[in-house]
């Protein structure tokens, strides 16, 4: 697995959507942001009609003796001066066997409690539950489950407003799955005598793809973006603007657009997006001409007649 362009992915997708351009706290459309992969706590959830539950199921061909590394991540929301900040969180379950799966489910409970409160921010506390389990369907194949569930305590849920739940949410979530001794199956394109068991995979929230390099098959990512099997980032792209690297060369002419008083409340309002603006401002012209376009896959005229 080339673990490099794995992680590139996911944090290009645990982003995706944080803070849109102009990048700043007071633009409209991040005043009420639009979150990916929100797992709500359960009381929310129920009386609002929000999930609370994210499941990843997936089908896996055993090689020989088997095991799996499961991690989760997502973004636990700060209110800040009326903005929200993210702070990265992961959970990790490593060097899973096959057969105690089999066995016995994975239980993984979680808490992360609230940082130190201060007047301009506060934290609230986080807890749930991973439940990672086995089915196997035939001599070689395996159904994997991963089930994440909020079980954050929140008494008013009903009555609380969809801000202050985001504080007690997992946002952004998605699975990393690593097979060794094994390689997964393509839900997309599966092999056509293992169609119906792919088919049988119930996903809630996400969607999982092969990822790695093309061909690799010992890695899944399972996010709330729908992808094809082994997505890629442009190398033309100079870095993460959480708007997806297709539009980077629109968004990077309009930061260099905006007014001084503009760019200072981008410096000020967050600090991923003050590196944003601070590579943007540094950006070679060589590498600027780099996004205005990129031929891959050209063929010779006629080949499609041959």
């Amino acid at each position: 697995m080339d673990q490099k362009l794995v992680e590139r992915i996911a944090n290009a997708l645990l982003y995706e959507g944080y803070m849109l351009y102009p990048y700043r706290p007071s633009a409209v459309k991040n005043q009420r942001r639009f979150n990916f992969g929100v797992v709500y706590p359960r009381n929310y959830g129920i009386a609002h009609n929000e999930p609370y539950c994210m499941q990843t199921e997936c089908l896996v061909e055993k090689d020989w003796r088997m095991a799996l590394d499961v991690r989760v991540r997502f973004l636990h929301l700060t209110a800040r001066n009326g903005w929200q900040e993210a702070v990265e969180r992961e959970l990790n379950a490593p060097a899973l066997g096959i057969d105690d799966l089999l066995a016995l489910p994975r239980q993984i409970s979680f808490v992360f409690p609230p940082k130190r409160q201060s007047e301009t921010s506060r934290q609230e506390r986080i807890e749930g539950n991973i439940e990672i389990t086995a089915l196997q369907l035939t001599a070689r194949e395996f159904k994997i489950t991963t089930r994440i569930l909020n079980l954050s305590p929140l008494a008013s849920g009903p009555y609380m407003g969809r801000d202050e739940a985001l504080t007690r949410s997992l946002v952004s979530t998605h699975t990393i799955l690593s097979a060794r001794g094994g390689h997964f199956i393509s839900l997309l394109d599966p092999p056509e005598s293992l169609r119906e068991m792919a088919d049988s995979c119930r996903n809630v929230g996400t969607y999982p793809v092969l990822v790695g390099a093309e061909g690799e098959r010992d890695a899944m990512l399972s996010s709330p973006i729908i992808l094809y099997d082994y997505p890629q980032i442009a190398p033309e792209s100079a870095g993460d603007l959480f708007d997806g690297t297709e539009i980077d060369e629109m968004l990077t002419l309009r930061i260099l657009t905006l007014t001084d008083e503009e760019k200072q409340e981008m410096r000020l309002g967050d600090a991923r997006a003050r590196r944003i603006l601070e590579r943007t401002e540094a950006l070679p012209a060589e590498q600027l001409m780099k996004l205005h376009g990129a031929a891959r896959g050209l063929r010779q005229a006629g080949d499609d007649e041959r």
